[in-house]
């Protein structure tokens, strides 16, 4: 029996020696390896913890102690050894195990997340929490060097300092978030690298000058030297300030010094920092050459030493998005991009690479993303932020007060908005439209593919306002027409019909017009529109789509609280037009979506080509109650409340 065949708790991987966990180390990197080029996932990141997780669990008792992840993307090894280990096959998939964190699967689990930032300031109120309670358990937060430089990290540190019982803060240090880490704490943590070299080369040094008096005395001399180098490259300078205690570095694939170091600090009854250098994509060639590359990969074929990424048949919306606003770029000096510390996964490793002066890589912090793109458009440049629909909400008040109050034209490019597949419920774009299209001026459109994305894109850099453009993590389906230009605030109409029509919001047009054949085999006749704009609405064309007196049935890959559906009923309202005919298909109010592949999602809240079909038979009074229920969006929410987020 394989080592890991052995480990059902936490518990099993204490009694394990230096040399088993050695061995376990490596058996868990080839079952990672292994089930994510199957499933996708966050390989290269847990590659790089695995020795760091088996130390943590082998110094410490879970339960009662806890164990919080940053992000979160890094926990498949502590899912493993936590008595996930028969399903773990199923990562990522349709009611199998989720790729981060969550509360639902695990008591293990403190909590389910998937944002950068938010473990430290956790941490810190179960710290006072389990003091209050007279509990004597312990706290460990793992922080990579990308959530670091968070603000909500830094905030949390504040807090942190004032505590007067156990903390241990282990600051993962890869020298990557998802890209390269950037900013000045970045940079400082890449001269305690440095440091880390100049202390060996320090010691080989005096072995030499140590030959003789005279070297003696000239090593001597250089005393005072040195020790204002090392003050000055101290993270102590960062971390003791704030009332931490600072450790480190040490190497985080080395077992025995791992061990060493947490039981030293494990019991301390103060908060520690301690500082520990791994390798991204660590005992996997293919990962540790490329941990960009294969930070998040949906799949890939492994051969020997090598590995080939799965790609998609077609352009995803994302490539399209790169592709056009390197287009537009070569046009328009003004303009120039923003990302999150995501360039690969927002599209603009090409934009980087033939424009580094206009490209700004803030890292993971959104909030700083707004307020850059903000200083660039009053200082005359057309500012684009790529960024994904659910990292948009973490900098709400910038959005508002530094661009939206301001007049401001920045365009916000929102990626993955809406179900986003097998990352799950953490990162469902789906309250994008919901607090955007409350602010004042803002407009909000979405395309329906990747023609209609160059379009929106192309209008929303000339036309000197704020805009946003939402479009989903997903390939781009075949054009829903030729190529017609944005004009604000204006719907398209893809195809006329007489039984019913449907009002389509960005990417489930192309279902829609599907849906729409599928029918006329029936002999309905159902118009499809591409609204384009959910702010500002086509106001006149929904009044007479409305005034027509046949059923509208209104799409969105959106939360029906607050969404296009909501606002097209509540311009009716005001309208004095009749609202019975509508019909609204979106994502459900009060469920979570569990993670699975995208398709399927858009099946279960009934968005798919063959739901929508339903809801228009359904909404002509053509489907029996019994099939109507069980294809409608309210059959879909049972089904999710049923699912209860995978388990």
């Amino acid at each position: 029996m394989s080592l890991i065949e052995s480990i059902n708790s936490s518990a099993d991987v204490k009694k394990l020696s230096t040399g088993q966990l050695r061995d376990l180390a490596a058996e868990l990197r080839e079952l990672i390896a292994n089930t994510v080029s199957r499933t996708g996932g966050h390989v290269a990141s847990n590659l790089g913890v695995v020795e760091l997780t088996l130390a943590i669990h082998h110094c410490f008792d879970f339960p009662p102690d806890r164990l919080i992840w940053d992000v979160g993307h890094q926990c498949y090894v502590d899912k493993i050894v936590t008595g996930r280990r028969d399903r773990f096959a199923t990562l990522r998939q349709r009611g199998g195990i989720s790729g981060f964190p969550d509360v639902r699967e695990s008591d293990h689990d403190q909590f389910s997340v998937g944002h950068a930032g938010t473990a430290i300031a956790t941490a810190v109120g179960l710290a006072h929490g389990d003091y209050l309670a007279n509990r004597s358990n312990r706290i460990i937060a793992v922080v990579g060097d990308g959530s670091i430089v968070n603000g909500l990290s830094f905030e949390g540190l504040n807090n942190a300092g004032l505590l007067k019982r156990q903390l241990l803060i282990v600051l993962n240090d890869n020298s990557m978030a998802i890209d390269v880490t950037q900013g000045g704490l970045a940079k400082h943590l890449n001269r305690v690298r440095f440091t880390h070299a100049y202390e060996d080369l320090k010691r080989r040094a005096h072995n030499i000058l140590d030959l003789t008096s005279v070297g003696r005395s000239l090593r001597e001399s250089l005393q005072h030297l040195k020790q204002g180098v090392k003050t000055a490259l101290s993270p102590s300078q960062i971390f003791e300030q704030m009332g931490l205690t600072y450790l480190g570095p040490i190497d985080g694939h080395d077992l025995p010094t791992l061990i060493r170091a947490l039981k030293v600090v494990g019991d301390a009854p103060y908060p520690i920092i301690l500082h520990v250098h791994t390798e991204k994509g660590r005992g996997c060639r293919f990962a540790s050459s490329d941990p960009c590359k294969f930070h998040s990969p949906s799949g890939y074929e492994i051969n020997g030493d090598e590995a080939i990424i799965k790609v998609g048949e077609r352009e995803s919306y994302t490539c399209v998005f790169g592709r056009k606003i390197v287009e537009l770029a070569e046009k328009d000096e003004k303009i120039v991009a923003l990302t999150a510390a995501m360039p690969d996964g927002t599209g603009l490793v090409e934009f980087r690479k033939q424009f580094p002066d206009r490209y700004f890589d803030v890292g993971i912090c959104e909030s700083a993303a707004v307020d850059l793109a903000a200083g660039l458009a009053k200082s005359g440049h057309k500012p684009v932020v790529a960024i994904y629909s659910t990292f948009l909400q973490r900098a709400f008040d910038q959005v508002w007060q530094e661009v939206v109050l301001q007049g401001l034209p920045v365009v916000f490019a929102l990626d993955r908005a809406g179900l986003v597949g097998s990352d799950g419920a953490v990162h469902h774009g789906f309250a994008d439209l919901a607090f955007l299209q409350v602010l004042p001026q803002m407009i909000c459109c979405a395309p329906a593919d990747g023609l209609e994305l160059e379009g929106a894109l192309e209008f929303a850099v000339h036309c000197g306002k704020a805009v946003a453009i939402r479009y989903p993590r997903d390939l781009a389906p075949d054009p829903v027409g030729p190529a017609v230009p944005f004009e604000l605030g204006k719907a398209r109409v893809l195809r006329e019909g007489g039984d019913a029509t449907i009002l389509a919001y960005g990417s489930p047009a192309a279902a829609a017009m599907i849906a729409a054949q599928e029918l006329s085999r029936d002999g309905l006749n159902v118009g499809v529109v591409s609204a384009r704009f959910a702010k500002p609405l086509d106001q006149g064309l929904i009044a007479d789509l409305i005034g027509r007196d046949r059923p509208l049935i209104v799409l969105e890959d959106h939360s029906e609280v607050g969404g296009f559906g909501a606002s097209v009923l509540q311009a009716a309202a005001q309208r004095g037009l009749p609202v019975s005919r509508i019909r609204q298909v979106g994502l459900p109010a009060n469920q979570l979506i569990p993670h699975g592949s995208r398709s399927w999602q858009l099946e279960l809240v009934g968005l798919d080509a063959d739901g929508i079909a339903r809801t228009v038979r359904e909404a002509l009074g053509l489907a029996g109650p019994e099939v109507a229920r069980e294809g409608s969006p309210r059959q879909a929410e049972s089904r999710a409340r049923q699912l209860k987020v995978g388990r």
